[in-house]
This record gives C-alpha cells, structure tokens and sequence, in this order.
C-alpha cells in the first residue's frame, strides 16, 4: 500500500481504466486544478491493468464502467483480489442508481459522474486519506495484539520460570558435587558437563524471561546466552533462501549491560538484514573483544579507549545509497512500507545508553554491515569468582537446611555434607522449629523463600524469639523477592537468587559464617 499526498511530497500515483484517451486527460485534468500532485498511468485491458498493478503500484485507481472487451466491475474485482484496501472510484456516464450501490455494495471507494467531474478532485482527496486512516487503525490494531501476545507471553515465562529453576537447580548442585570426584575422573567429566548444561539452561531461562517482560536494569549479560537467546528468536524467522553463521569468539564473556535491551537492537538489526534479502543471501552476526583507540572515534562521539566488544550484523542484501544512510537515523524515516522508522533510531539509543557507539557501512548491490561497539565494563560477582584452589570447605559448623520440596532439600544436605558441614533438615518451618527446640541453635540457617505452611518470615521471625542471633542465607525467585519489611531485624543476612550455583552457595556460606563469628 501507499500514503496519501499529505504523508509527504511524492506524486500520487493514479491508475486510470479508460479507453478514451480525451476523458482520461479530463480526468486527470480536474487533479491537476486542484493541485493535486500526481503521475498516471491510463489502460483499457485487462493485461495492462493487471501489469500496472504490478509495476506502477498506484495509490488509487479511476475506472470507467463499460469498455470494449473489459470492464470497470472486472477491474475491481481483480484490485480487491489482491489488494482490500486501495481506493477505487468509478468515472462514468452511465452509471445509474442502483448500479452506483452495486459498486458500493462490491467494493468501490466512490463514483463520479462524467457530467459532473467537479467533484472528482475532492472525492479522490477523501478517499486517500480514508485509506491512510484505516492504514494507521490497521496498525495501531496490530501493535495493540502484539503488546497483548508479549504481556501472554510474559505471563506464561512468569509461570513457567519457577518450575524451570527448580528442575535446573540439581544440575547446578549436584553437577558441582560430582565434579569434584577425584577418585573417578570420568565421573568428574560427566559432573563438569551437567554443571555448565544447568548454567547454559539457566542463562537461557533468564535470558527469555528478561526478554518476555521488557526489563530496562543493569545487569551482567553473558554474551554465550545473549546470542544462544538471540538465535532461538531468529530460528522461525529466516527462510530457508539465507544461511545464517554466527560466530562468537568467547562466549564466558560477561560485562555489565542490558540483556534486554542489546538483545532487542540485534534482533532488529537481524530482521532488517533478512528484509533486504528477499531472494535470499547470507546473515553473518558476530561477536569478538577488541581494542579501541581514540583515533577511531569520529567528531562528536565520547572518545573512551580500551577493550569493546563488537556486535556486527552483516548481510548481502540490496544495500543502501548514500541519500538513504544519510537520513537513517531521522525519526520516522523508513523504507519500509509499513515500517516506523524508529527501529534504528532505538538502536541507536541503545548502544549510546551503554557508551557505545554504532557503525553502519553499506552500499547498493554490496549489502550492508551494522557494528555496535559496546565498552566492556567487567561485573564482579562474589558467589562466582575464584578458582578451584579457593577453599571452600566447612570446619563442621552446624547448618539448619529448611526447604519444603524434598529433592531440593536433599540435594543441599548432601552438598554441605560433601564439602565440611554438619547438615540438618527440616522440610517445613514448623519442623525447624521442633528442631531447635531438641538440638539447640544452629551455627546458621539456610532457608528456601517458598514454604507455604509456615513462610519464610515468620519462620526467622519465631527462630529469633527463641534466641537465634547468627546468620541467614535464603534463596529466593528472582521474580519474587522477599520483602525486607516481612523480615525481622538480623545481623547477618544474605539473599540468594534461585538456582544457585554450589560455588555461589559454599562462598556466601562462608561469607556469612565469618560475618557472624
């Protein structure tokens, strides 16, 4: 489809379906009068008319009712075949009431009289700009389902994650526990394998969550499940007429960014890339760290050497000419026909939000290559550094464990009993309760957030009243924080975001062990 005249300065485009060259010129005479800007095309059969639909792709089509060998009804049906929506108006001397509300009925936009073409120049004003309008509630509409498709699928992601986290937790557990089997080194192997296939799951789950729910915080983004993620959403949307390569040199990276955001501006980039190949061709994306130096920065950018990562999206589409990269950046310019032109502008917004900056090399007929240099600024978490020479084992202090789903709670006695710890279990507030009160107070109480009989709150709250004072780690969703309010006062108290890592866990542990003696 195509705008109307007052959506910018090209000339409308009329197809007019008259075989008397006099009355197409009187016409297209009445346009010109009330200047209306335009460029026409007349035709009287129908294997012109139909090439001109093809080729000349007018914004409305004027057409007598009866011509030798065609006809004007033949030619809106042939229009509404292929196109619902693009005004068509009847120029005749012969169409009669009732055939004037038969055309209506079928499909025309309006008629004219030939005895009265005055009225031809406004009937095809409002007829471009009814269309423009029902184009714009089109769109709109369509925006509105989609908003309504991501708030469902933020629902199902919110819904889902929790199982996922809890089916994930004891790969990441039990996966570290046997990795450090030295009496059996391919059980070692295999336990190293279930441990990073729980991580990458985990990164994934995060990754699609994030996605899903539209979140704008800083986070660490990993750029293995940045672009595992990314490949997921474009695996439905490139036809099989492209070969997609995506390189990632060192996909452990992790820096400090949007996850959510980065994503959305290369999966942009990937779309726009598969548009400008519509008889197919090659996506590239890429991903390597590199240096920068000051000299690489152009007038008006922020000059801030060091280490970058590159994001590049690389096609061999139709490329672009220097009026269009001149203007890519403009709101609202597109050369898309229903695009906004705000797609790249976001883009650009984007990368700038995390000091970036963004290249975009391209051509006509040599495809077109988008770079976004993104500074990496390194994330320190303490539950994940170290190496495997850090020790983490426990002096045999006493660990209450409560949690209420029974392979959590077993996985997480056996992994503190593994590594040095004396491990107690309680499957519900209540039994913890019981328990202090026949053994005495714990050196530390590791809590899961979700227990239904008794929460987590009231539990420390009750565990406090009988004397406890020492530290507390609790694991909680990271979609369902606990509120610190519900909390009672304590010294030492971490918070852990489910599936935890056993690196992540045994650290805090000692952390907080030391914090409290």
């Amino acid at each position: 489809m195509h705008g109307s005249q007052s959506r910018g300065t090209r000339p409308i485009r009329v197809l007019v379906v008259e075989d008397s060259r006099e009355d197409a010129e009187l016409a297209l005479a009445e346009l010109t009068d009330d200047a209306l800007v335009h460029e026409a095309r007349v035709v009287d059969d129908e294997a012109t008319y139909l090439a001109a639909l093809r080729d000349f792709a007018p914004d409305i089509v004027l057409s007598d009712l009866s011509l030798p060998g065609f006809s004007g009804q033949r030619a809106l049906e042939l229009l509404r075949q292929c196109d619902e929506d693009l005004p068509f108006i009847f120029v005749s001397a012969t169409l009669g009431e009732e055939a004037a509300i038969a055309a209506l009925r079928n499909g025309a936009t309006d008629y004219i009289l030939k005895q009265n073409p005055a009225r031809l120049a406004s009937a095809v004003r409002r007829a471009l700009a009814e269309a423009a309008e029902h184009r714009a509630n089109q769109r709109a509409e369509a925006e509105l389902i989609r908003a309504q498709r991501f708030e469902s699928l933020a629902m199902l992601a919110g819904g889902l994650s929790h199982d996922l986290r809890n089916l994930l937790q004891p790969l990441l557990l039990a996966g570290e526990t046997l990795r450090h089997r030295n009496d059996d080194p391919q059980l070692a192997r295999l336990g190293e394998l279930v441990r990073d296939c729980g991580k990458r799951g985990l990164e994934m789950v995060q990754s699609m969550l994030s996605f899903a729910r539209g979140a704008r915080r800083a986070e660490e983004v990993r750029l293995g499940g940045l672009m595992d993620a990314l490949g997921l959403l474009l695996k439905g949307s490139v036809p099989r007429a492209i070969r997609m390569q995506m390189r990632v040199d060192e996909p452990e990276l992790a820096f400090a960014g949007n996850h959510t955001e980065l994503q959305q501006c290369m999966l942009n980039l990937c779309l726009n890339a598969i548009q400008a190949m519509p008889s197919g061709g090659e996506l590239r994306i890429e991903a390597e760290q590199l240096k920068l130096e000051a000299g690489f920065f152009l007038p008006g950018e922020q000059m801030h050497a060091g280490q970058y990562l590159r994001l590049g999206v690389i096609d061999s589409g139709q490329g672009m000419s220097r009026e269009v990269l001149a203007r890519l950046f403009e709101p609202f310019f597109t050369t898309k026909e229903n695009g906004t032109g705000l797609g790249l502008l976001s883009c650009q917004r984007i990368v700038a939000s995390h000091g970036g900056v963004m290249r975009v090399d391209s051509s006509p007929g040599h495809g077109t290559r988008f770079d976004l240099y993104i500074p990496l600024q390194e994330m320190v978490d303490i539950g994940e550094t170290g190496d495997d020479s850090e020790d983490l084992e426990g002096l045999g202090e006493l660990v209450l464990v409560v949690a209420e789903a029974a392979a959590e709670l077993s996985l997480l006695i056996d992994t503190l009993d593994a590594w040095g710890y004396q491990a107690s279990a309680s499957q519900s507030g209540t039994a913890a309760l019981q328990w202090v009160g026949a053994h005495g107070l714990p050196d530390l109480v590791l809590m899961d957030a979700d227990m239904n009989l008794l929460t987590g709150g009231r539990t420390l709250a009750a565990l406090v009243e009988q004397g406890y004072d020492g530290a507390v780690v609790i694991l909680v969703r990271p979609d369902a924080p606990p509120n610190r309010d519900d909390l009672p006062p304590m010294a030492s108290l971490h918070v852990l975001d489910k599936p935890v890592t056993t690196r992540k866990l045994l650290r805090t542990l000692r952390l907080a062990l030391t914090g409290a003696a």
